[in-house]
């Protein structure tokens, strides 16, 4: 079951807070094209892990289609300034075609792997807090983060200055909405206030794209006893 709940802007626009709140949302901005490449490897890596949910995209797509008919014709200015940028333009990113479950050695999608280069077991870890290991790189704008939660491990209270998504890897984690297990996309923005705790039986693994810091909250105990693990 997928859950529903600006950094730098880039050429490509970013998730916009108004517009992406909901997986829904998202799956327009990516129908669209609108997507930032971290995000669009989130979302790619969602529908391989979960393929059912490429009915939405496929639902969405023929919709802009549709749109995209019924729109009026317009002259185009400096038609061949225009045809040149087209033809001089990278092809758009190939999609990733949905992989069973069964088929899937890797933990990671192989659109994740192709973004980061490597898998869960070659991933440099780098130790943040007891029990939570990540690996971080700045992409279009957005910080990309891949998290290791040792099993029961509560992260921090926090909320959030921006936009943040996060797909379950392996493993799943609890919060004030509910459980995000294998595959599903947790949408958090300013008005999620959380705290992700890992459940007991495995650590959680997870792929994240933030266009903004978080921002920590929780009483001061609370805190110490988050950090401290």
């Amino acid at each position: 079951m997928t859950k529903q709940s600006p950094k730098a802007e880039t050429t490509e626009t970013i998730m916009v807070h108004e517009h992406v709140d909901t997986v829904d949302a998202l799956m327009a901005h990516y129908v669209a094209g609108s997507l930032p490449e971290p995000a669009r490897v989130l979302v790619e890596s969602h529908l391989e892990m979960k393929p059912d949910h490429r009915l939405l995209v496929q639902d969405l797509e023929l919709l802009a289609g549709q749109a995209l008919e019924q729109t009026p014709e317009t002259e185009i200015d400096d038609r061949n300034a225009r045809l040149s940028q087209i033809f001089s333009s990278s092809p758009p990113a190939e999609r990733i075609l949905p992989v069973a479950a069964e088929q899937r050695k890797s933990v990671f999608p192989s659109a994740l792997r192709s973004l980061v280069g490597f898998d869960a077991d070659t991933v440099p870890w780098k130790t943040k807090l007891p029990g939570f290991k990540e690996y971080s790189i700045d992409i279009d704008g957005c910080e990309v983060s891949l998290m290791w939660i040792k099993a029961g491990r509560a992260l921090p209270a926090h909320t959030h200055k921006g936009m943040e998504l996060t797909l379950i890897l392996d493993g799943a984690f609890n919060d004030n909405r509910g459980r995000f297990g294998p595959g599903d996309i947790s949408v958090a923005d300013e008005t999620i206030d959380h705290r992700p705790v890992a459940e007991k039986d495995r650590p959680c693994i997870a792929f994240s794209v933030l266009d903004a810091p978080v921002k920590l909250t929780g009483s001061f105990r609370q805190l110490i006893g988050d950090l401290i693990g």
